[in-house]
C-alpha cells in the first residue's frame, strides 16, 4: 500500500496551492481536510468554530483525517491547527508527512485579510507569528521532508518535493 502524502504548515504556507499541484503530478486525488470537513458537517470552518466551538471542530477534524489517511494514496492538506491533535499525530506515522515553511511576512502575504480563517481574526501578523511559533515544534517533529518555500513558486515546490520522495513513491 502507497502512503498518503501528507502537507503541513501555517495558514499560507501553500498547502492546498501546492497539494492540488503534487496530486496531479502523482496522478491521486487530493482531498483539504477543511473542505471534508465542511462537506461533513453541512456548513463552514468559520461557523463550526462560532456555533460549535474549537473543540468540536477539532474532534470532526481528526475523525476526518483519521478516515482520509485510510485512503490507498492520496495528497491531504491538513489544517495549520490540525497535528495538534495526538490521536492525528500518531495517524501519519508511515506516511509522507510534507513541512511546508513559509516566512512570517509570506503567510501575512497569502493569507490577507481571510475572514475564513476564525483563528486569524484581528492581528493577522501578530497572530500568525504566535501561531508559527507554537506550532513549528510539533512540524517539525512530524515531518519527514521539509520544504522551505521562501523563494519558490507552487510548481519549484513540487518539483522539490518529488526530488525528495523514495524512487517507489514517485512512480
Amino acid at each position: 500500500m502507497m502512503s498518503a502524502f501528507v502537507l503541513v504548515g501555517v495558514p499560507g504556507a501553500g498547502k492546498s496551492t501546492v497539494g492540488k499541484l503534487l496530486a496531479q503530478k502523482l496522478n491521486i486525488p487530493f482531498v483539504d481536510t477543511d473542505e471534508a470537513i465542511e462537506t461533513r458537517a453541512g456548513k463552514s470552518v468559520s461557523d463550526i468554530f462560532i456555533n460549535d466551538g474549537e473543540l468540536a471542530f477539532r474532534e470532526l477534524e481528526t475523525q476526518t483525517i483519521a478516515d482520509e489517511l485510510q485512503t490507498e494514496s492520496v495528497v491531504l492538506s491538513l489544517g495549520g491547527g490540525a497535528l495538534g491533535s495526538a490521536k492525528t499525530r500518531d495517524g501519519l506515522q508511515g506516511h509522507t508527512v510534507i513541512w511546508l515553511q513559509a516566512t512570517l511576512s509570506q503567510a501575512v502575504a497569502r493569507v490577507g485579510m481571510n475572514r475564513n480563517r476564525p483563528l486569524l481574526l484581528g492581528n493577522v501578523r501578530g497572530q500568525l507569528s504566535e501561531l508559527m511559533t507554537a506550532r513549528e515544534p510539533i512540524y517539525r517533529e512530524a515531518a519527514t521532508i521539509i520544504i522551505d518555500t521562501s523563494d519558490l513558486s507552487p510548481e519549484e515546490v513540487v518539483t522539490a518535493i518529488l526530488a525528495q520522495l523514495p524512487e517507489s513513491e514517485s512512480k
